[in-house]
């Protein structure tokens, strides 16, 4: 656990290092999606002064919707980059590299990258559960364990739409498709999902457990559903791992021949 703590460590060191030194870059980056963010929060606000409320949920409940979802989705961009990219460094054979290093092959590809535009989506997700969130010690636990999870169970559906690269050849259309899929259900009401679509979200797009049921466990705790959230964030993970092991073994290499810093 401690050497893994360290790897995490210093990697996260090494893209906050380079982020620092391309400030500008950074900046624009994080900047942009925070405004990207706050043009959706002025749609809702438009929308909640004509409308009380979607489905029984409120400005405030939405706004905790993007406190978990934007949050937990930022930090997956900043922390593990690759874990959109990963379809694409299969395909172009970009694993030969980390296939020759002691570490975990998919910890080891999943952090090497940070996606600086993720910070603007963090600081937007933190202002949003600081305003319509509880900010008691007890409160604000929670939300930080609630964003964990759903950060788990967004990196273990992007690595297992990733993954099909291993079977698809040529994935990337697919994994994005993917990833624009679970990130648009995900800053929407769980509300307004019924019937079929209701279960999609928690099957083929995890939507539900990346922002529906946080937010359920915000408005009312309800410790059966946090266990069975918690069970669901470990299960996505162990299919997730399942998936790109499997995939491993059809991997052909790139025949990558290069040096990284």
């Amino acid at each position: 656990m401690a050497k893994t703590l360290r790897f995490f460590a210093y990697y996260f060191g090494v893209n906050l290092a380079a982020a620092l030194e391309y400030r500008a870059a950074f900046l624009a980056q994080a900047i942009g999606m925070f405004t990207n963010d706050v043009v959706f929060a002025v749609f809702w606000l438009i929308y909640f002064a004509k409308f009380q409320n979607v489905g029984g949920w409120q400005l405030g409940d939405v706004a905790l919707v993007w406190a978990v979802a934007a949050t937990s989705i930022g930090l997956a961009a900043a922390v593990f980059g690759n874990c959109n990219r990963l379809a694409t460094i299969v395909v172009q054979g970009q694993l030969d590299y980390y296939l020759g290093l002691p570490r975990d092959a998919l910890v080891h590809v999943l952090v090497s990258r940070a996606g600086l535009a993720g910070w603007g989506d963090v600081c937007f997700g933190l202002l949003a559960y600081a305003f319509f969130g509880r900010l008691d010690p007890g409160g604000i636990a929670l939300y930080l364990g609630l964003v964990v999870i759903s950060l788990v169970v967004y990196v273990s559906f992007m690595v297992i739409a990733g993954s099909l690269a291993f079977w698809m050849g040529s994935a990337e259309a697919a994994a994005f498709q993917a990833q624009q899929a679970v990130i648009t259900f995900s800053l929407y009401p769980g509300a307004m999902f019924h019937g079929w679509m209701r279960v999609l979200l928690f099957t083929a797009i995890p939507a539900g457990f990346i922002s529906h049921i946080p937010v359920e466990l915000l408005r009312s705790f309800d410790s059966t559903l946090f266990i069975a959230l918690v069970c669901a964030a470990i299960t996505s993970a162990l299919l997730a791992l399942g998936a790109f092991r499997i995939g491993l073994k059809r991997y052909e290499s790139g025949n990558l021949v290069g040096l990284r810093g």
